[in-house]
C-alpha cells in the first residue's frame, strides 16, 4: 500500500534519541527513521539528548517559583501543581509540547542494564509528569492523557537474539520491556507498537548491520498500518 493512500503526509512524528556517539549504530537507525519518515511527508523532530544537555534529575529547579508545600518537598506533587500552574521548567515544556504534536513517538537507545539510559529515564521522569501525561485516579492507561499517540522502542543490545529467548540466560526479551513498554508508555495510554530490537550490532558483520538498518527502514514504510500490541501482562509473560 503506498503511505500517501493512508494519509501519512503531515503526521508528526518525535524522535527521543539517546547515544553519545554521531556515527554510532544507534544514530544509523535514528538516521534512516528521519530519512524514511520524512519521504514519507511526514514532519519528524529529533530530541538528541546527550546534545541537548538534557538534564536527568528531577529536582527543585524543575519548579518555577514557590513550592505548594514548602516544608516538604514531594517531586510528583509539586510538578503536577506546577504543571497546572504553567510553571515547570523550560526544558520540560519544550518536551512536553513536542509529545503534544506527535501523531508518533519513537524511543531510539541502546539497552543498558535492562533499561533505558540514565538520560531518557530522566525524560521520561520529568516530562512525562502527572496532568500531562496521567492522573490519578481515572486517567492512566487506556484512558491516560496520551491515548491517542503511537509510541514504539528502538532497541540495540549487546547481547546475541539467543541470549533474549526463554530458554536463555537473560529470559525472554518481553520482560524487559515490561517496565518500559507496559509501566511507563501505556500507562500513560500510549498505543504501544511492537519493539524494533537490533540484537549485538557490536559483534555482527557489516553486511548484517547495514541489513539491519535496511530492515529498519522497510519496516517504517508500512508503520502507520501496524495494529498496536495488546497491552496485558499475557503478552509478556504468557506461555
Amino acid at each position: 500500500m503506498n503511505p500517501s493512500s493512508c494519509n501519512v503526509a503531515g503526521k508528526k512524528v518525535l524522535i527521543v534519541y539517546a547515544h553519545q556517539e554521531p556515527r554510532s549504530f544507534n544514530a544509523s537507525l535514528k538516521n534512516v527513521a528521519v530519512a524514511e519518515l520524512s519521504k514519507q511527508g511526514c514532519m519528524v523532530t529529533v530530541s538528541d539528548l546527550y546534545a541537548m544537555d538534557f538534564e536527568p534529575r528531577a529536582i527543585r529547579k524543575d519548579i518555577i517559583g514557590d513550592l505548594s508545600n514548602p516544608e516538604v518537598f514531594n517531586y510528583g506533587v509539586e510538578t503536577y501543581e506546577a504543571y497546572k500552574k504553567k510553571s515547570l521548567a523550560s526544558d520540560i515544556i519544550d518536551e512536553q509540547k513536542k509529545v503534544r504534536e506527535a501523531d508518533l513517538v519513537i524511543f531510539q537507545f541502546p539497552l543498558y542494564w535492562f533499561s533505558v539510559p540514565a538520560i531518557l529515564k530522566g525524560w521520561m521522569d520529568r516530562v512525562l509528569c502527572q496532568g500531562f501525561a496521567f492522573d490519578i485516579p481515572e486517567f492512566f492507561y487506556n484512558s491516560g492523557f496520551l491515548k491517542d499517540k503511537l509510541a514504539l522502542l528502538s532497541v540495540t543490545t549487546g547481547g546475541t537474539a539467543e541470549l533474549y529467548t526463554k530458554a536463555g540466560v537473560s529470559g525472554d526479551f518481553r520482560y524487559f520491556l515490561w517496565p518500559l513498554q507496559h509501566g511507563t508508555l501505556h500507562f500513560c495510554g500510549f498505543k504501544v507498537l511492537a519493539p524494533q530490537l537490533s540484537f549485538a550490532p557490536e559483534f555482527v558483520s557489516e553486511e548484517e548491520r547495514k541489513g539491519m538498518v535496511a530492515s529498519w527502514a522497510q519496516r517504517l514504510k508500512t508503520v502507520w498500518e501496524e495494529e498496536p500490541i495488546p497491552c496485558m501482562p499475557s503478552w509478556y509473560f504468557g506461555q
